[in-house]
């Protein structure tokens, strides 16, 4: 009998012992989903600060969708705890039916003693139990362990119930506890739905924003035509030019040797008084006086000097040659000059000394202006007003046009700037003193 109570009371102490570890364990879930949400907390302050714009739509989504997986952490972790606080549960539970079934079996074996020793003492039961010792000292012990073993029955059935009180209030600290965890699962589980749901709208958005990549698409190639077709327009006017210079070197030389064998004939001596002779640096380039020779040669000295084509603040949003597209991820775009990005009502300016030889107008850049600079030459377009007029000639920082500012883009105003050498096209910012 007391070894059978020694192990029932050992199973009580490794139930408490069960529960402490189990409660440290909740602690440390606990603590990972106070960091779960801290790190939630940390990304919806950045979701708040996070602009709406086509690419970062993008961003935010993907804000979002670790914003929920967080959010799931959490709920893992709630579930982990809950998980933990059942099992602690069923060990209590179990172990209170055990307390439960031993105190009843106590409980009536204690009544039998009881019932018995009173019996005893009705009759001479107990005596004759004493008195049929074979010694006074056998009497006196049996007396002792009647009397020991009734205290010990009595101590050992406040112990146990005191053990099943104990229980019965961690039991209801636990289902407490539970109610908590569970008020706490219900509350994130309505966020994880709400989060879900700000990621459908966010999926929503992309699918919008993709649908319209087709509309950008079109745009794009819409503006890859307008580009090809300025290109086109430029080379054609600087062929013109280089073919009209020509046919001036041609007369010039002709007319100076009409000249020289007027002179020769006359008996004077030879002069090139005809014209102006010209030269191209190279073949089919186009041929140059000595003023332009010298003003072409000053322009290239002054590389990385020249000024930016434009007034006042300014930001280059396109670069020169092959770059990827500001919205189409995988689009490569092409330019043969640079976007440089201002304020409404700025004008553009001339970067060095030159003569205007062409202003014209082209789709998607409206009105262009065309300065040469000997060999060189330098295009202003997206003009809304030209200031000036082939033949002109212009200084450097002089104003030629106010650059246009689209309404429909919120007064966006770019110049798209080109410099080219003859038929070559250059990258404009290593020339310009940025």
């Amino acid at each position: 009998m007391i070894r059978r109570i020694l192990i029932i009371c050992l199973m009580a102490v490794v139930a408490v012992a069960s529960v402490a570890q189990s409660s440290k364990k909740v602690k440390d879930l606990q603590k990972q989903r106070k960091e779960a949400l801290q790190s939630i907390a940390k990304t919806d302050k950045e979701l708040k600060t996070t602009k709406k714009s086509a690419l970062q739509s993008l961003h935010q989504l993907n804000k979002l969708t670790a914003e929920i997986t967080k959010h799931k952490e959490v709920i893992t972790a709630l579930n982990a705890e809950i998980s933990n606080i059942n099992k602690q549960e069923r060990k209590i539970n179990e172990t209170i039916s055990r307390l439960e079934k031993d105190l009843n079996a106590k409980k009536e074996a204690y009544a039998k003693a009881i019932r018995g020793i009173a019996g005893r003492n009705s009759g001479y039961e107990t005596l004759m139990f004493v008195f049929s010792s074979n010694s006074l000292n056998q009497s006196y012990r049996r007396i002792r362990y009647l009397r020991e073993y009734s205290a010990w029955r009595k101590k050992e059935a406040i112990k146990i119930s005191e053990q099943q009180a104990e229980l019965e209030k961690k039991k209801a600290e636990l289902a407490k506890t539970r109610a908590e965890k569970n008020a706490v699962l219900g509350k994130r589980t309505d966020a994880a739905n709400k989060l879900k749901q700000k990621e459908k709208s966010q999926k929503e958005v992309v699918a919008d924003l993709k649908k319209k990549e087709k509309e950008l698409q079109k745009e794009l190639n819409a503006q890859r035509k307008q580009a090809a077709a300025l290109n086109r327009r430029i080379e054609q006017l600087i062929a013109e030019e280089a073919r009209r210079a020509a046919e001036e070197a041609k007369r010039a030389a002709e007319a100076a040797k009409k000249a020289v064998n007027a002179d020769k004939k006359s008996g004077k001596n030879a002069s090139a008084s005809a014209g102006e002779v010209r030269k191209s640096q190279t073949k089919g380039g186009y041929a140059m006086t000595k003023d332009e020779l010298e003003l072409s040669n000053s322009f290239s000295q002054n590389k990385g000097r020249l000024p930016m084509p434009l007034s006042g603040k300014y930001m280059i949003v396109g670069h020169f040659g092959q770059q990827q597209h500001q919205e189409l991820k995988y689009v490569q775009v092409n330019s043969s000059g640079i976007d440089i990005q201002t304020t409404p009502g700025t004008t553009a300016r001339s970067v060095f000394n030159g003569v205007v030889t062409r202003v014209f107008v082209m789709p998607g850049y409206n009105s262009s202006v065309i300065i040469r600079h000997g060999n060189y030459l330098t295009i202003y377009s997206n003009l809304s007003e030209v200031f000036v007029k082939a033949g002109d000639k212009v200084t450097t920082r002089q104003s030629i046009g106010r650059i246009y500012s689209d309404p429909e883009e919120n007064n966006r105003t770019v110049l798209h700037f080109q410099l080219w050498k003859e038929t070559t096209k250059l990258n404009p910012e290593p020339w310009l003193n940025k």
